[in-house]
């Protein structure tokens, strides 16, 4: 049982919830903390699908699955100095019976099989879209979404089972970062663009030279590109991957100088890219993204090094449901792109290929995966896929069943959605991936709930098919003035958080899946402002 203490009232899902724009999305504080005392827990779930097993990563400290919360949207971050330690971030609502949620997260310290969820980094404080990363010495960070559309980062030096919260602020809604791990000079800063729609004070995109502790003033991105990420490739140059603020148009955008904690950085090099379709909105996930445009650097130091990859799910324009996941490459640093390939293999047409993300191994290979309806009569019952490529993207392997299916309208905590993203991280045999799911079952609810899982996917040998790509013109970079290198800044050092011991985790016996408005932020200075499109009314 579950006594709630709230003043929030169960609201009633509608059978049709309106369909968000994508550009319409945003993460607001719109109902307070609710207080509950919780009785009741179940024995966490593993779910195993063929090689593949699922590990239920949101669990209580015994083991247990928690009755009646929620949790999605979640980022994984793994320690490249050993791989048996990741971490994941998510959005925790303590209750479905609210929209109130907060930073949860869990560590694990034997590869994924068991987790400890300690709990949410600040108690009642609210906290969305969760990005995670970490340096090549092994140091998580964790980046959160505040509801005054500020963020901040968290630290962690002892594999996620503590945190330290920096409080330099900067971002907006759809915050994403990366981390520069290369040995210039540039080393160890943190970028990190938003939404100018929802910012928190101005601008898209802040830089932070002393490893995420303080940035610097906010500055505009060409086109205002969103909901998209940045990567930094071997050179240390800065690229950035998203779509128009204005119109539906996809660009990869080069800054050469935001290395240089000196120069303000400057993005020189502007290129459209065509994923052979556009972003859209659909049942699968009514009130949130049905995908994000993912930019990911090669950093191998073989034939593919510094090639420049994107990847989206977007609906061709021959659909009139459903979307394809695409892919489109660049060899000579994103001045251009190669036209697109479909990644899902399937023969269908009009079905569900959403949430489509992917990372690039050491090795070169790339890793994808993806929430999938191939399989479902309805086409909203979706599966986790997989599939790898090991020619730079050209062709891909025979697309593989990861999870079990499952209903991603079931378990919504008073929002229409299942989050906004999946994430993955590779290594060089295989990826890492955190994912929502709704394969546990409330009885008191008389639904499945949302959950937070931990599945490791791999080649499994196998032809290679060669998709048709989709012919399109090849975009012409948009050139401007090159920035002049100066010196090395000397990065400030990052602050240590204290160590903590690690609890052990509980086995449990577990059971086998089957089939209050938002404050308005006071006025600030900010650069040179835009017009921009007034967003439709929200529900």
């Amino acid at each position: 049982m579950i006594l709630l203490g709230s003043l929030t009232s169960i609201a009633t899902v509608s059978a049709e919830p309106r369909q968000l724009n994508p550009k319409e999305h945003s993460e607001e504080y719109d109902m307070p903390p609710a207080y509950i005392f919780r009785l009741e827990s179940s024995p966490h779930m593993i779910s195993r699908f063929g090689s593949f097993t699922s590990y239920q990563a949101n669990v209580d400290a015994a083991g247990n699955n928690i009755v009646g919360d929620a949790a999605n949207e979640p980022s994984i971050a793994v320690d490249p100095t050993d791989s048996n330690k990741m971490t994941i971030g998510w959005r925790q609502f303590d209750t479905y019976t609210s929209n109130f949620r907060q930073g949860g997260w869990g560590y694990t310290t034997d590869g994924g099989i068991h987790w400890t969820f300690p709990g949410v980094l600040e108690n009642n404080i609210f906290r969305s879209d969760p990005v995670l990363n970490s340096n090549e010495l092994g140091t998580f960070f964790y980046l959160s979404l505040r509801d005054t559309f500020c963020d901040n980062i968290w630290q962690s030096t002892n594999g996620g089972q503590s945190w330290t919260n920096f409080l330099g602020t900067s971002g907006g809604d759809k915050e994403w970062f990366t981390i520069d791990k290369t040995s210039g000079p540039g080393h160890g800063y943190h970028y990190q663009f938003w939404t100018e729609f929802y910012p928190c004070s101005s601008g898209e995109f802040s830089r932070s030279t002393d490893g995420g502790m303080t940035w610097q003033s906010p500055i505009n991105i060409p086109h205002g590109v969103i909901h998209g990420t940045p990567d930094v490739d071997t050179n240390g140059n800065l690229f950035i991957g998203g779509e128009d603020l204005f119109d539906v148009t996809f660009w990869c955008i080069r800054s050469s100088n935001a290395q240089f904690g000196d120069q303000t950085p400057l993005f020189e090099q502007v290129t459209q890219v065509n994923l052979g379709g556009m972003r859209v909105s659909g049942n699968v996930n009514p009130a949130g993204l049905t995908a994000q445009i993912f930019l990911a650097v090669d950093r191998s130091g073989g034939p593919t090094n510094n090639n420049v990859y994107m990847l989206c799910s977007v609906r061709p324009p021959s659909y009139t449901d459903g979307t394809d996941v695409m892919f489109a490459g660049s060899t000579d640093g994103g001045a251009s792109f190669s036209p697109p390939v479909r990644i899902n293999d399937d023969a269908t047409t009009n079905k569900w290929h959403w949430f489509g993300t992917f990372s690039v191994a050491p090795n070169g290979r790339l890793d994808a995966v993806w929430y999938d309806t191939r399989n479902a009569p309805d086409n909203l019952q979706s599966q986790l896929f997989y599939s790898y490529s090991t020619d730079a993207g050209a062709t891909w392997s025979p697309n593989v069943q990861v999870s079990d299916l499952f209903n991603p309208t079931e378990g919504w905590p008073q929002q229409d959605k299942i989050g906004d993203y999946i994430t993955i991280v590779s290594d060089n045999t295989g990826g890492n991936v955190a994912y929502s799911a709704t394969f546990n079952f409330n009885p008191n609810r008389g639904q499945h709930e949302q959950d937070v899982y931990y599945v490791r996917v791999f080649p499994t040998g196998g032809g290679t098919p060669t998709p048709t790509p989709t012919a399109s013109p090849t975009p012409t970079a948009t050139a401007t003035a090159s920035p002049t290198a100066t010196q090395t800044p000397t990065a400030t050092p990052t602050a240590t958080a204290t160590a903590t011991a690690t609890p052990t985790p509980t086995a449990t016996s577990t059971p086998i899946a089957t089939a209050t408005p938002r404050p308005t932020p006071k006025p600030r200075s900010e650069p040179t402002p835009r017009a921009r499109p007034t967003p439709a009314p929200r529900p």
